[in-house]
């Protein structure tokens, strides 16, 4: 899938614009092509138990191996910006420890366009099966291993925007990215110099139909040197 006349901003890169080429980006993360990252692990979420309409609901942890799934981490606070979840404060470590939201705002697996489809969803403040939460709440992930590079597909925009804070193993942000204006679109992320220090990050959005994360890529080649 190919960004729609997606633009972007992190840091210091002011209106970033991603090319279909690896974009420049003077910054510890940037943004880039997607296609250009070699990644060897992909979570699509299509063989997990979900339902149409609101979801399956998830008052826990989703852990799927090589990443685990919530809401926020440790030391970060939640609270309501209208409908949709804001992530404030600083995540503590180290580990960074990936935590669920209260019952009812934590995640849900909601079929998406046909039941081979599998999508995670947030739920805001609202609360499960509001229409108003779904999809409206932060998603955090924790990997298992640090990370150099990661990419994901964001569903369901209505032209809107998300961030993405890109967090370490001892809490500290590495990055903090806008992306916007959203539709159907595809992301992909490098850390400079290939650093491998991503330990997890954390989405939120500010779209009006509210976002589904799917197909998150990450896992670097083998080193066979």
């Amino acid at each position: 899938m190919i960004p729609r006349g997606t633009s972007l901003w992190c840091g210091a890169c002011i209106a970033l614009a991603v090319a279909p080429a690896a974009a420049a980006c003077d910054a510890p993360l940037c943004a880039v092509d997607p296609d250009t990252l070699a990644l060897t692990q992909i979570i699509t979420f299509d063989d997990q138990q979900a339902s149409f309409g609101p979801g399956r609901h998830l008052d826990s942890i989703l852990d799927l191996g090589g990443a685990r799934f919530g809401e926020r981490f440790f030391g970060q606070g939640v609270s309501a910006s209208g409908t949709h979840d804001s992530v404030h404060g600083a995540a503590l470590g180290p580990p960074l420890v990936v935590m669920a939201g209260d019952a009812g705002q934590n995640l849900a697996l909601v079929h998406m366009g046909g039941a081979a489809r599998t999508v995670l969803v947030g739920y805001g403040t609202a609360g499960f099966p509001k229409r108003d939460a779904q999809g409206e709440g932060a998603i955090a992930v924790q990997f298992a291993r640090d990370q150099p590079a990661l990419a994901f597909d964001l569903r369901g925009g209505e032209g809107g925007t998300a961030q993405v804070i890109f967090l370490r193993a001892d809490g500290s942000a590495i990055a903090t990215l806008q992306l916007g204006p959203l539709g159907e679109d595809t992301f992909g992320f490098a850390r400079a110099d290939s650093i491998s220090d991503i330990a997890g990050f954390v989405l939120t959005n500010f779209d009006v139909q509210g976002l589904a994360l799917d197909n998150l890529r990450f896992g670097p080649p083998p080193d066979l040197g």
